[in-house]
């Protein structure tokens, strides 16, 4: 997705994929801590993603007068945390590449 679809987006939507993306670069960390994430690129990826949309993100609060961070307080509290990082990146998970190297499924987990 490109800057100029960011400028499409209302500000909940912009704020939302923010918080998934940030959500997906915290995974990928832990899966290149795990030896486990297949694409490096990924992180430099996300991280700019990022960058790209606190940008438009400022550029909106500034327009309005808002104050810095104003947008991501705001609709900070709506953000559904599975929602949108499954779809994007289609891993199902955040721990799914762990248990499946350890031949877990989601019906064998121990107590």
């Amino acid at each position: 997705m490109g800057a100029i679809d960011f400028k499409t987006l209302s500000d909940e939507q912009l704020v939302h994929h923010e918080l998934s993306l940030e959500r997906q670069l915290i995974e990928a960390s832990f899966r290149h801590r795990t030896s486990q994430l297949d694409d490096m690129s990924k992180l430099k990826k996300l991280r700019r993603q990022i960058a790209r949309i606190r940008t438009e993100e400022r550029a909106r609060e500034i327009a309005s007068g808002a104050g810095a961070d104003t947008l991501r307080n705001r609709f900070r509290g709506t953000f559904k945390a599975g929602a949108m990082s499954a779809q994007a990146d289609g891993s199902g998970g955040f721990l799914k590449g762990i248990s499946e190297s350890y031949g877990l499924s989601d019906g064998d987990q121990s107590e």
